[in-house]
């Protein structure tokens, strides 16, 4: 990462946070920074933010300040991504697995940055098409039934060829990043975010098949909604983006470095992990 000039901030919608932004304006001034923001975000607050769109912000912000949680640090990966902008992010309230720092943290953060002592790492993501529409995730993606109506029946293609289907409440793809998500609520794997590939696995699956399947990033996958299913939901990162119906074929790719953050060398990602997991040993082993 070079010369910061411009300060993006990516703020939680219903969390407050005016000491903080205040912290980061102050140390924006002081260097001659120019603080940005989301217009309908930043009005709140009395502070010189230049307020942006959300395609404005992402296009002028050399450094983007996620303040929030998971879901406000998916917002400024997403909001990053076109034009690499790295992410740092500060965790508001509970703990945010994704986020870097804790708010305490947060002057001795800005310290690390005026003297670069920090690291960006890449993440990445996953492209979606499906039709004429085109889409990145970088948790995951789910294929999700519709409470009330049949299962959702799911083929596995891989390198064009059919693999595996699932008959399931629902198929995840997720990548590395999002391995701590949804994919592990239904028993899947963690995977370190440094491994590039996706992970495939169903959630509650009533088919004779029920393992996760890991490909690499250079495998072409696709998931084709069978005959016999019902219609589906697609969430992309949590958020429902649309319906699609029997037949649908589906296509994902990685996108390799498709996010990148900002890292402090404070925690490791094991560590976030235990903490946000709640991981301890075995009974047995203590």
């Amino acid at each position: 990462m070079g010369l910061v000039n411009a300060v993006g901030l990516v703020l939680h919608p219903d969390r407050r946070s005016p000491e903080v932004i205040e912290t980061i304006v102050e140390w924006a001034r002081g260097r001659g920074i120019e603080v940005l923001g989301v217009a309908e975000e930043v009005a709140p607050y009395d502070q010189p933010i230049t307020a942006l769109s959300p395609e404005g912000l992402a296009e002028r912000a050399s450094l983007l300040v996620s303040l929030g949680g998971d879901g406000t640090m998916l917002r400024a990966l997403r909001l990053g991504s076109e034009h690499q902008t790295p992410v740092l992010g500060v965790n508001l309230g509970r703990l945010g697995f994704l986020a870097e720092i804790d708010v305490p943290d947060l002057d001795r953060a800005l310290c690390a940055i005026d003297d670069n002592r920090f690291t960006v790492e890449t993440r990445s993501g996953l492209h979606i098409i499906s039709g004429d529409r085109a889409v990145v995730a970088f948790n995951d993606i789910a294929l999700v039934r519709v409470p009330g109506d049949g299962m959702a029946m799911v083929e596995v293609q891989v390198e064009g060829h059919p693999f595996v289907s699932y008959a399931s409440d629902a198929v995840v793809v997720a990548t590395p990043t999002g391995s701590t998500a949804y994919s592990f609520s239904a028993g899947g794997p963690i995977i370190s975010p440094r491994v590039e590939g996706l992970l495939v696995i169903p959630v509650a699956p009533h088919s004779a098949f029920n393992r996760a399947i890991f490909l690499s990033q250079g495998e072409k996958l696709a998931l084709r909604i069978l005959p016999k299913s019902s219609e589906l939901g697609v969430e992309v990162d949590g958020q429902l983006v649309a319906h699609r119906s029997p037949g649908t074929l589906i296509d994902i790719t990685v996108q390799p470095a498709a996010a990148r953050v900002v890292r402090l060398g404070h925690t490791t990602f094991y560590q976030r992990a235990q903490r946000k997991l709640h991981l301890t040993g075995s009974p047995e082993t203590s």
